[in-house]
């Protein structure tokens, strides 16, 4: 059996705690009504009835510590003696043991931003990285004993998480479908919060969200990837114009054929692609020549 198996995990498990507001209205008659006894048993010379009266007051002094309010959305982890009795949830004023402690456990959402953490991506380029997680506790009991500090286990897990992310996938996508940090915010949550729930589910903690709020190449490459993405859209760009043009020239060809405008060989006919071409996809803007002569002048 390994230590993991032999260790006791606390689950959460109700626990059922007396209502508080009767208890308090008992206690105080006890130590109020007590002291008036007191009193009474004194001016009538009761000394046994007054130490009687003497060890209510005290008793209900000694459980005025078993009462606790539980706020709404929150929780109150009960332990006796080192011994885990169970968890109160409904809201309200309740009374037990005065020896238990009532550790208070907030269930509410919380969100946390990570640091800007500088890791290399999928393709050893250094790149800034943070993420906004969304959680809350769910186990009340998980998160105060499987874990020393649940709110700092939940952040170093989840910069651990994004960390470990930014390894697997490229900055940017270098093939059709391929999945980038850059290109599929969609996708690149999704296995970040799969990520960071598979590390905090010992801890009882539930991950509503997980997303990327920065990502930038690092300072020192940021100028080179830059120019690189640059070149990339002008690239892009200009295969773009020469399909255009290709079209525009195939089609100008064939309407001249078709309309029997003007025969051409095929020096001729290679000469016009070419000055078509050059129209088209030049960056200035071109400057007509008028032909007075013949065409093969």
């Amino acid at each position: 059996m390994t230590e993991s198996e032999a260790r006791p995990v606390h689950v959460e498990r109700p626990f059922a705690a007396r209502a508080g507001l009767p208890m308090l209205l008992l206690l105080l008659l006890g130590v109020f009504g007590g002291i008036a006894l007191i009193i009474w048993s004194g001016m009538h010379g009761l000394p046994v009835l007054a130490l009687l009266f003497v060890g209510v007051v005290i008793t209900s002094l000694f459980c005025l510590p078993g009462l606790f309010a539980v706020q709404p959305n929150s929780a109150r982890v009960v332990t006796l003696f080192g011994r885990y009795l169970g968890v109160v949830r409904a809201s309200g004023l309740h009374w037990t043991n005065p020896f238990a402690v009532k550790k208070a456990v907030s269930l509410r959402v919380r969100n946390f931003e990570s640091e800007k953490l500088k890791v290399n991506d999928k393709d050893g380029n250094p790149v800034e990285i943070a993420a906004v997680v969304v959680w809350r506790v769910i186990d009340s009991a998980q998160a105060l004993f499987q874990v020393d500090d649940y709110e700092n286990f939940v952040h170093v897990q989840a910069e651990s998480a994004v960390r470990n992310l930014a390894t697997h996938f490229s900055y940017d996508p270098h093939e059709d479908g391929a999945i980038a940090l850059r290109s599929h915010p969609g996708e690149v949550a999704a296995k970040l919060k799969e990520e960071i729930r598979e590390r905090l589910e010992q801890a009882g903690v539930e991950i509503i969200e997980a997303r990327i709020t920065h990502l930038a190449y690092a300072p020192e490459i940021a100028h080179a990837m830059l120019q690189r993405q640059q070149a990339s859209a002008i690239i892009a760009a200009r295969a773009k114009i020469v399909d255009g043009a290709v079209g525009m020239v195939e089609m100008a060809l064939d309407r001249l054929e078709q309309k029997k405008l003007v025969e051409l060989d095929g020096e001729r006919r290679a000469a016009m692609v070419s000055n078509l071409l050059v129209v088209l996809c030049g960056n200035g803007q071109s400057t007509p020549v008028v032909n007075v002569g013949t065409l093969y002048q």
